[in-house]
Formats: C-alpha cells, structure tokens, sequence
C-alpha cells in the first residue's frame, strides 16, 4: 500500500513538473505581446465529464450483505456546469479560483448502477497568450474533489486538475469560450484500503461557455506615423527628401507606403521619397505620406517644404497719429508713408484698430474715439507691393476718459444716550473733524443723518439729535459756524442711538434710500444747540432744555 501511495505521488509531482514547465513556456512568449488583459474574467458555461475510474467497494458497503466486491465503471456525466474566476496580474499571468458540478448519481442502494456526482473547487495560476482575436491558454490548479457515486457514501480529496482552452474575444468585455479541457486526478477511498483498492479518478473535463471581462488598461495605442522633411527650405530644382517613420503597428505586419505633394513630383514607396521641385513657383507646399499594414492599421503624416524667391526687399512704412492723445470721441488722424526700395508700386490697405472705428483710403486714415476707453489704441496699415511683398506699418494714439463723477461717502458718527438728543462733548469733538473737513472744501456739503434704536422713546427724536448736531457745526460754539445752507438733516430709521455724517463733494448728489428729510420749521435745536443764540438778559433764569419727545 505504501509503495502504491509513493507511486501515485511521484506521478502527481511529475504532472505537476510537466505542466509547470508549460506555463513558464507560454508565459515566455506571452509576455512579448502586446494585447491588453481584463483586471477579471468571470467564466460560465456547460460542463462534461468522464470519470475514467471504477468505484471499488465489496458488496456489504451497497448493503448486500457479505460476498464479492463491486466495482462498477462510472460512467461520463453529461449534466453539468463550470464556472471560474480569474484574477490577471498582468496581460499573461492570472490566478483562476475553479468550481463545476456534475450530477447524475442518486445514492439510491438498490438497484445499483454507474452513476455518480463529481464536485471541484480548485485555485491555481493560468496562463493566457493574447492575440487580436483569439486567447489561448492554460492552467494548473489544486484542491477539493468530491465524488459521489451511485449506492455509496460521498469522498472529499484533495486533487489536481490541468489544461487548457481557446476564447474568442467578441468585444472589449465579452467572449466566447469555444473549448476548455482539463485532465483530473484524485484519489478516493469509500472503505479501508485493506477491504478495497482506492478508487483512481483520472477524468477529463470539457466545457464550453461565455467569459465576462472587467477592468484592465487602456486599449494599445492606435497605428501612426509621422514626417520629416530635409531641407525644408529649397531654391526651384533642389530636391526634397521625406522620411516616415511608422509607431504602433502590429510587429509581424509588413508596412507599406504610399506619396502624394501639393507640388512637385514626389517618388517612392518605401519610408523614404523624394520630391522634384522642378517648375515649382515660390510658395509652401505639403508632402502626405500614408502607412498601411493592409489589413485594420492605417496612419498619415504631412510635412511642409517652402521653394524660396530670389531675393527680394520688402517695402517700408512708418505711419503717424495727429493729434497723439484725444479725450474720449474726439478724432485723430494717422497718415502712413509707403514706399519700395526696389522702386516697385506700393498701396497701402488693411487699416485696423484695437479700439474705436479705423476709416480711409490711401495713406490717410481717420480714428473715431467714440466710447473707447482709456488707454493706447494701437492702428495698424498693410503696405504692399506688385509683388505681393509686404510690410506693417503702426501708429499709436492715447485716449483720456475723464475721472468718474464724485459721489457722496460717509465720514463719521456721533453717538447719543438712549432717550436723550443732546450733542455731549465726545460729539462735539467729532463734530469739529466735520467742520475742519468742511472748511478744507469750501465747495462739499454735508449730510446729517439723525436715527434712533428700535427701543427707544419720542416721535422726533431722530429729527431731533440731526437738528442739533448742525445747529452746533452752524453755531459759534465751535469757532468754525459752517453755513447752514451747506448742511442738510434728513432721518434714517432705526440704525442705532446716533448721527451719520455724510460729505457730498461738489457734483455729488447724496441719494442714501431710507432716508427723508427733516422739516427744520417744525424741529427746532435743543436749548444749547441753536445756531445763533442770543445773549440772556441779566436776571433771567437759566432754562431747562426740553427732553424730546
């Protein structure tokens, strides 16, 4: 029994040797190509099996009491399924997790017969060599065989499978399956050695089905090809010399090519031609070259070559702008002088402007500035020859906007005790910043606006704390007695226990929303605060100042 065990080891290392020594060829000449692999293919399909083995058990293990052995040849199943998950590491290499499923037993005791179920769950690597269309490949794997045959218990071994397949590749994340075969080995034991031989399960395995690819890198890049020309520069009668060099095409696919010229006659079908300048006028002219491989590979390339004149002097121009500033829609005028050294016929058109509206003919153009804005408006002229050489001529000429119109801006605040009107001496000093402002610019007024806290009390108390901040800038109490018609009082809501001063600059209008002005014939400065107060008469008494109300 041992040396039966060591010889059914000693082929399974072989086996095993052999197929490995498979792989490691095929993936050799797989990793020098250049197909890319799915991240995972998930197979599933039919699957078929032939045991190729007796099941060996004496009769008492189908219940028949003592007598001979039974060993029936179990028969191929052809109810089946194959499924298999394949993780590639790279476009060759890939680990395969395996399971199939072949019924056909039903563990009935009587009567017997050679049917059977055959399980396997296996993991091993696979091998792929990837073409265009078609994906060869091969695999070894290890691990759970289950048999089950008809009248006995089930045996879980550990076995070996080997083989290989063709798909073909449908689109990017489907093919076909045509073929699977695999070579199975295990070794199955329903009684003691000692009562009955092992039962050798060397079967083949066939499937056929769909593989789902996901994943993987971009597709290989597409064929191309490009251009090189020397010189690119040629008197009329010099050859040309273009070169192809083609990228991406399949390795063992023959390249061909093929020349055409927008001038000239260009000659060759290999990477390199050449074209006859003879007769070719002055110009720019384009060599295309088209690569093939004959079948899906296509790719084109063009260079440029020029065919030079004689030498020949372009015109002059210089061109000048008067006047060279305007304000904003005044115009100018620019006049530009034409001339050729080779004494040729010149004209001068093509009049442009970065700005505003360019109008003339001739060396004469007018520049309307029309809302420009400001800043330099650069005007350009084309001076030409019969020839049709060229030479760009240039003027400059600087546009003013006036300064945007001055607009009315807060300047400080004064604040006040809640219920109280009163300018107390913390106001007064900002009151007197006012007045210096004021008197610096004889020409600004100001605008006092009077607000209130949404908690306080009196129905004119906003008007009130306006009035009495201008009848303090008015009066002589602060040296300066600003002009009351320079100062206006208006109400603002309830923004808070305070004045807001404004100063409107000459032009300014104050437009503040919110706002309304005061009736001053209706709200009179606070005892203290009058713009002119008269002197008290001996005697009289000191007046209390009114609360407002």
């Amino acid at each position: 029994m041992s040396l039966s065990l060591n010889g059914r080891l000693g082929r399974f290392a072989t086996m095993l040797l052999a197929m490995a020594a498979i792989l490691v060829w095929v993936g050799g000449v797989a990793a020098a190509q250049e197909q890319p692999a799915p991240k995972w293919e998930l197979f599933g399909g039919y699957s078929w099996i032939d045991p190729n083995a007796n099941a060996h058990a004496p009769s008492s293990a189908f219940g028949f009491g003592p007598g001979p052995q039974f060993n029936p040849k179990l028969r191929s199943e052809p109810r089946g399924f194959g499924s298999a998950l394949t993780y590639n590491f790279n476009r060759w290499l890939g680990l395969t997790g395996d399971f199939s499923a072949h019924w056909g037993g039903d563990k009935a005791r009587l009567p017997l017969s050679d049917d059977e179920n055959i399980f396997n769950l296996s993991l091993g690597p696979k091998l792929t060599y990837r073409t265009e269309h078609f994906s060869p490949f091969v695999e070894a794997l290890a691990g759970w065989h289950k048999l089950v045959p008809d009248g006995l218990n089930s045996d879980s071994r550990f076995g070996f499978m080997g083989g290989g397949g063709i798909d073909v590749d449908v689109t990017k994340h489907f093919a076909l399956r045509l073929i699977q075969a695999d070579y199975m080995i295990s070794n199955h034991h329903f009684v003691p050695t000692s009562v009955a031989p092992v039962t050798d399960l060397r079967g083949t395995r066939l499937q056929s089905g769909v593989v789902w690819k996901l994943g993987g890198g971009p597709p290989p890049p597409p064929a191309a090809v490009s251009c090189s020309i020397a010189p690119n520069e040629v008197m009329a009668g010099e050859p040309v010399k273009v070169t192809a060099t083609a990228a991406n095409f399949p390795k063992d696919h023959a390249v061909t090519y093929a020349w055409s010229s927008t001038g000239g006659k260009v000659s060759g079908t290999e990477a390199t031609g050449t074209v006859d300048t003879t007769g070719l006028a002055a110009g720019s002219y384009t060599v295309t070259a088209k690569a093939s491989d004959g079948k899906k590979a296509n790719a084109t390339c063009s260079s440029n070559f020029t065919v030079k004149e004689p030498p020949k002097n372009p015109p002059t121009v210089s061109c000048s702008a008067n006047p060279a500033t305007v304000k904003s829609g005044e115009p100018a005028t620019v006049t530009c002088d034409c001339k050729s050294p080779d004494n040729r016929p010149v004209t001068l058109s093509d009049w442009t402007a970065s700005g505003g509206k360019i109008s003339g003919t001739g060396n004469t153009a007018t520049l309307d500035t029309a809302g420009a804005a400001a800043g330099a408006i650069n005007i350009g002229a084309t001076c030409s020859d019969d020839r049709g050489l060229t030479a760009p001529g240039s003027a400059s000429v600087n546009v003013e906007v006036p300064p945007p119109p001055a607009q009315a801006s807060k300047l400080n605040e004064i604040t006040f005790k809640k219920n109280n009107a009163r300018v107390d001496n913390a106001a007064k000093a900002v009151l007197d910043q006012v007045a210096d402002r004021l008197q610096q610019d004889p020409n600004a007024k100001a605008v006092i606006i009077g607000e209130t806290d949404g908690s306080e009390k009196g129905k004119n108390l906003a008007a009130q704390r306006a009035v009495n901040a201008k009848a303090y800038l008015t009066s002589g109490e602060n040296q300066k007695a600003i002009d009351p018609s320079r100062i206006q009082v208006v109400t603002g809501g309830t923004g808070g226990m305070r004045d807001e001063i404004w100063v409107v600059p000459e032009g300014a209008t104050f437009n503040e929303p919110n706002t309304k002005p005061v009736d001053e014939s209706k709200v009179k400065p606070q005892a203290g605060h009058a713009a002119h107060a008269a002197p008290k008469k001996k005697g009289a008494k000191k007046a209390a100042a009114p609360a407002a109300q």
